[in-house]
């Protein structure tokens, strides 16, 4: 008896050995009805969980490197025009001063750029960290969506693009508003960018007793099949995106609207518009 516990613990002290050794393929057939059984299955339970936290620490890392890569990327551009337009301002002696206003315009709006990206990039990581404190309460839907309209108000006056809202009841959701004006400010944005002059969005809401849905669509250019898939990823930029879009808005519409119980789908034609579905879980 004395022998077989000996070995017991022997095998169990080789376990811990190759834990330490990052070594977690211990299998649970190896176990036995034995005295020691117990503390053995616990030390299984510890291997599958740092097994496992070895794994996401990985897939970490890796996500980490990626997003590195593409801030630097974002912010490579900008830094760049910054730079050569600001030796061209050191360099030239005998610039006018309206271009040297114009090249100081320009450098305004490379740093205002960076900031944007800044911004989003601080929200999107209080959503990856999960430090996002939401004030719950009911808000009217009507709310959100013409405080968002407002938002982007001076983009509709630009292109003449006319936002119809043919929804007017008292729908309400609980949310955090504020995040929620955010998120459906970002989709209309992007709607806007992709619309033609002269035209116009629809923006419906309805309510039942599983969601609530809000669906906003245009009527501009579309999204090709080979990015639709994507639109949602953090930096992806489509084909038709706006040279100065940075691929953010969408991706953070997606976390904002996902942590409040929520999804968002899209469909699009090209050519002929997108549209996007928003549904709230009660």
């Amino acid at each position: 008896y004395n022998k077989n516990k000996d070995k017991e613990i022997n095998n169990i002290t080789k376990y811990i050995e190759e834990l330490n050794n990052k070594n977690y393929s211990l299998k649970l057939d190896e176990f036995t009805e034995e005295d020691l059984s117990i503390l053995k299955s616990e030390i299984y339970k510890t291997t599958v969980m740092l097994k496992e936290q070895a794994s996401n620490s990985l897939n970490d890392k890796i996500n980490l490197k990626k997003s590195l890569e593409d801030i630097s990327h974002q912010l490579k551009t900008p830094l760049t025009s910054i730079l050569i337009t600001t030796n061209n301002l050191i360099d030239d002696n005998n610039m006018t001063d309206e271009l040297k206003i114009e090249f100081l315009k320009d450098i305004r709006r490379e740093i205002m750029k960076i900031n944007f990206l800044i911004q989003s990039l601080l929200k999107l990581s209080k959503f990856d960290s999960n430090t996002i404190s939401y004030i719950n309460k009911p808000v009217k839907v009507k709310n959100i969506i013409n405080k968002s309209i407002k938002n982007v108000s001076a983009i509709c006056d630009l292109h003449n693009i006319n936002i119809e809202v043919t929804s007017h009841d008292d729908t309400t959701i609980i949310c955090d508003e504020m995040w929620q004006i955010e998120a459906i400010t970002n989709i209309i944005k992007n709607c806007l960018e992709h619309s033609k002059d002269d035209s116009k969005l629809t923006i419906f809401y309805e309510d039942n007793n599983v969601y609530t849905k809000i669906v906003i669509k245009d009527y501009g250019e579309g999204i090709p099949k080979k990015d639709i898939h994507h639109i949602f990823e953090r930096f992806y930029k489509g084909a038709n995106s706006n040279k100065d879009s940075i691929g953010i808005g969408l991706s953070l519409s997606k976390s904002i609207i996902e942590k409040n119980n929520g999804t968002i789908s899209v469909k699009s034609n090209e050519n002929k518009g997108t549209e996007f579905t928003i549904k709230y879980f009660k």
